[in-house]
């Protein structure tokens, strides 16, 4: 992946011409797409068009991290046909043995980011960079993931450096067009995962937080007002249900499926 610093300018808010608009009258009519091909196709038309920007694919986030069968074609998947040929397949095959950093970096994600910067934060070694190396086999040079209230991805690749238009006003006007066509795919695709089979009280969510910034036992107890034996209840309950086996993978996978921040 090439470093982007390339697409600031002396205006970083500015827009390739036309581009603020088409995206402004997309997000007003996305709404009258009757199916998820219709929402990317037309949020690629103008991307493709104004930035050489591909959609790649919309993506429901399971509610486990890794629940990989979760992640279905046609109904927690939807991958745009300018995506080169192979890539998601071979993605979805290899990602239950190897962990996907670019991915989990999406779901914890509230805002929008290239590959480029993924990397640039994360500097993946040995075999964490094999997502990013996937992509450069398929000619993809960068990616610019947009993760959507914690519950959707739209992500987009280009089979260049990011240039000089790509500002960081377009940045914006694609996150939030990007966010229009998740509103538009979660009425035309339907919930499809089962609801989870557990429900956590907010009493464990709590002792959840607590622990999550370092909080001894003793200490969330005189906080919360309640002995520290019921503490630990709570926390073991809650590792039950998440079916997770320590206190530190039970805050990790929390903040993965979003129940803590």
């Amino acid at each position: 992946m090439s470093p982007d610093s390339s697409r600031r300018t002396d205006d970083p808010a500015q827009f390739p011409d036309g581009l603020a608009q088409e995206l402004l009258d997309y997000s007003r009519g996305v709404s009258d797409a009757k199916t998820p091909k219709e929402v990317l196709d037309g949020l690629h038309a103008i991307t493709s068009k104004r930035l050489h920007l591909n959609v790649y694919v919309a993506i429901r986030f399971p509610d486990r991290a890794t629940d990989w069968d979760a992640l279905e074609l046609g109904k927690t998947v939807f991958l745009h046909e300018s995506t080169p040929k192979g890539l998601w397949e071979e993605w979805i095959r290899q990602v239950p043995h190897k962990l996907p950093v670019g991915y989990m970096l999406a779901r914890m994600s509230l805002g929008p980011h290239t590959a480029t910067e993924s990397l640039q934060m994360l500097e993946p070694i040995g075999v964490d960079r094999w997502g990013f190396e996937l992509a450069l086999k398929y000619g993809v040079r960068d990616m610019f993931s947009c993760p959507v209230g914690g519950r959707w991805l739209v992500a987009f690749w280009s089979a260049s450096p990011f240039g000089k238009e790509f500002t960081d006003g377009a940045r914006i006007m694609i996150f939030a067009a990007g966010s229009f066509a998740v509103l538009r795919l979660d009425q035309l695709a339907p919930l499809f995962a089962e609801p989870p089979d557990y429900i956590i009280t907010p009493r464990e969510l709590a002792v959840l937080r607590l622990l999550s910034i370092g909080m001894p036992f003793k200490e969330a107890a005189g906080y919360l007002g309640i002995g520290e034996e019921t503490v630990r209840t709570h926390l073991k309950k809650v590792q039950l249900k998440l079916g997770v086996r320590s206190r530190t993978h039970a805050v990790a996978e929390a903040l993965r499926r979003n129940l803590i921040s």
